[in-house]
């Protein structure tokens, strides 16, 4: 087993990845840029190092001073979280070059499944359905209406590299192509320098889909069941769950053994997702891309398998035999998670930047919060908003969506805006608790949830009154616990209000209420 880890990443998957190390008994390296010097996964770590100033092509993109920092301090493997570096071929061998362990997939699998055009083809080879679609088609707009009136309209201008929809553009009718098209090229060339974009057939009232897949060191392919992953916003995933709503057992076993077969196809090792389109109507399922690398929403299937995805992560690259087989895993209950971003919904959901002010955390049965903040810490402007996932666990689907809803009910941040309200709304929506919705649902009840999580701005001498009360709370049940020798002045420094930010407190059912202070005792 690894003695020592360097987690290339920042943030909650940072932290999270460092508890799964501390588990297993090893020590953790961690990185950040100027800005994050006071960062929460700076302090979690064993040790952490600077690699450079705060924007992350200059700090947390540069792989030769990640791996000088993983040479000084003595590392033998590093694990790259997601996001920033973490689908990057080059990463993976400069590891190998320098005698590190990647603790993720062979870069020849994320070479494979890098090019959305590319692994298009290899999963069609490996009897995978993917949506019907075409090749490159380069400048000619001929070429282009030629593709489009095959495919029939509606269809969707993508680009081949990157994701997170990033470069994508649905058209319904011949007029808009040119535009589309001139559109996806450009953000595609911005967001992931390559302007290569291609054409599929536009899913009807899609649902996103995806298996968790684990290569195991020996060769084996398992997979640890699906999240349905529809509640999008702009192409990025705010809530998932698992099981799927709308999934039978048979669709179910079938999209799992695709998924192992697609993963097989490229020898894949370690924890990735398969991503699949699932048509609302027919139930025709169609293979979308992988991710090879670990999600963001990964912490639900943690909750329904009893399975740490960080820990067999780190055990496959260290070579070791989990000892598990596709019959001895099951799954029980339900559960769902919900992203918390530093946003402002009412304001178009502007990142909102700053400096946290009070961030407490629900807690309880079936609840798991893995966050990246504290009170103090510095929100910056330059990365992802995401500050905390919020995870409940539930014997049956209503039991986990009545402990979120009760979950989203009890955080409390401030100084920064969040979108703890809106998540409450998607919650607590009609077609949300029937389990009825797909990937245009937020489109859809845009209005009807923006209505519903308006915060009525609260009297700000009643929070400042509240957060008094609560420091001293807080200050005396320390000085119970010690003997008296706890407390002190920073209590109340620490949870002072500076009306930075509206608490976002919110109804159960995520309605709006006077004031978000007074249905709500002290402990």
């Amino acid at each position: 087993m690894f003695r020592k880890v360097l987690v290339a990443n920042r943030g909650e998957i940072a932290v999270r990845v460092m508890r799964a190390l501390r588990e297993l008994r090893i020590r953790s390296v961690g990185i950040y840029s100027s800005a994050d010097r006071g960062a929460l996964h700076v302090r979690y770590a064993g040790e952490a190092h600077e690699v450079g100033p705060a924007p992350a092509a200059e700090s947390y993109l540069r792989i030769d001073r990640i791996l000088e920092v993983a040479r000084r301090a003595g590392c033998d493997a590093l694990h790259p979280g997601y996001g920033f570096l973490s689908e990057r071929a080059e990463l993976a061998r400069a590891c190998a070059g320098a005698g590190v362990a990647f603790i993720g997939p062979p870069p020849e699998a994320i070479d494979a499944m890098g090019s959305k055009t590319g692994a298009r083809a290899r999963m069609t080879a490996a009897g995978v359905p993917v949506v019907p679609g075409t090749e490159p088609l380069g400048a000619d707009p001929d070429a282009w209406t030629r593709a489009a009136t095959g495919l029939g309209y509606p269809v969707l201008v993508k680009a081949a590299a990157g994701g997170g929809g990033k470069g994508m553009r649905a058209v319904a009718a011949p007029a808009d192509l040119a535009d589309a098209v001139a559109r996806a090229r450009s953000e595609a060339q911005n967001a992931f320098g390559d302007s290569t974009v291609y054409m599929e057939k536009l899913v009807q009232a899609p649902h996103h889909v995806e298996i968790q897949v684990l290569g195991l060191a020996d060769g084996t392919v398992l997979h640890l069941w699906e999240r349905e992953c529809s509640i999008q916003r702009r192409h990025q995933k705010i809530v998932e769950e698992t099981p799927s709503p709308l999934l039978d057992e048979g669709m179910r076993a079938a999209m799992g053994a695709v998924a192992v077969r697609a993963a097989a196809a490229v020898g894949y090792r370690g924890a990735g997702t398969v991503e699949f389109l699932v048509d609302g109507r027919t139930r025709e399922f169609f293979f979308l891309e992988m991710n090879t690398r670990l999600q963001v929403e990964h912490p639900i299937t943690e909750m329904v398998t009893g399975i740490d995805l960080v820990q067999a992560q780190v055990r496959i690259a260290a070579g070791e035999a989990l000892g598990l087989r596709q019959e001895d895993l099951a799954r029980r209950g339900a559960a769902i998670e919900c992203r918390v971003y530093a946003e402002d919904p009412s304001a178009g959901f502007m990142p909102s930047p700053g400096r946290i002010v009070q961030a407490r955390e629900p807690g309880g049965v079936g609840v798991r919060v893995d966050s990246g903040i504290y009170p103090g810490a510095e929100v910056p402007s330059l990365y992802d908003p995401l500050l905390a996932k919020v995870v409940a666990w539930g014997e049956t689907r209503e039991v986990a969506r009545q402990r979120m809803a009760r979950a989203l009910a009890e955080y409390v941040v401030t100084g920064v805006r969040t979108n703890l309200a809106y998540l409450a709304a998607v919650v607590d929506h009609a077609a949300f608790r029937a389990g009825d919705y797909d990937t245009g649902f937020v489109d859809r009840c845009r209005d009807e949830l923006l209505r519903e999580s308006a915060a009525v701005p609260p009297d700000l001498a009643e929070v400042a009154a509240l957060t008094a009360a609560v420091a001293a709370y807080e200050r005396d049940r320390a000085r119970g616990l010690d003997g008296g020798h706890a407390g002190g002045s920073g209590a109340g420094d620490r949870d002072r209000s500076d009306g930075a930010g509206a608490p976002n407190v919110v109804s159960p059912s995520g309605s709006r209420r006077p004031s978000p202070w007074k249905r709500w005792a002290l402990p």
